[in-house]
């Protein structure tokens, strides 16, 4: 389950984060996560609390927002949200695509008390 390993580095790097913001606990965190990210947003949810016991993060919620999969096609210059992850425009079809979004993984912020 690389989700453990992937929460316990995020805790780390949000303690890294407030190494001179004196005594304060992560209340909140927010993290957007691609459909193609490779992380399973239950998993990860499940083993953040595991991840943050014992540190500033403990008893934190974690916000979960999932970024959907966008292509932009180089033959016709569509840009497409396809239902199910396929690399094929939706508005031509051709397989010559880019993936401009759906990898995400990013604390977009964390709130503190």
């Amino acid at each position: 389950m690389h989700e453990l390993s992937l929460a316990i580095d995020m805790v780390a790097q949000l303690e890294k984060a407030l190494v001179n913001e004196g005594d304060c606990a992560i209340e909140r965190v927010h993290v957007l996560l691609g459909v193609l990210s490779g992380v399973e947003p239950d998993s990860f949810e499940f083993c953040f609390p595991v991840a943050a016991e014992g540190t500033r993060a403990q008893g934190a919620e974690l916000v979960i927002e999932k970024a959907p999969v966008v292509l932009l096609c180089r033959e016709c210059g569509a840009e497409s949200r396809p239902e199910k992850p396929a690399a094929i425009c939706q508005k031509c079809l051709s397989t010559k695509v880019d993936i401009i979004s759906g990898r995400e993984f990013i604390v977009t912020s964390m709130e503190v008390s």
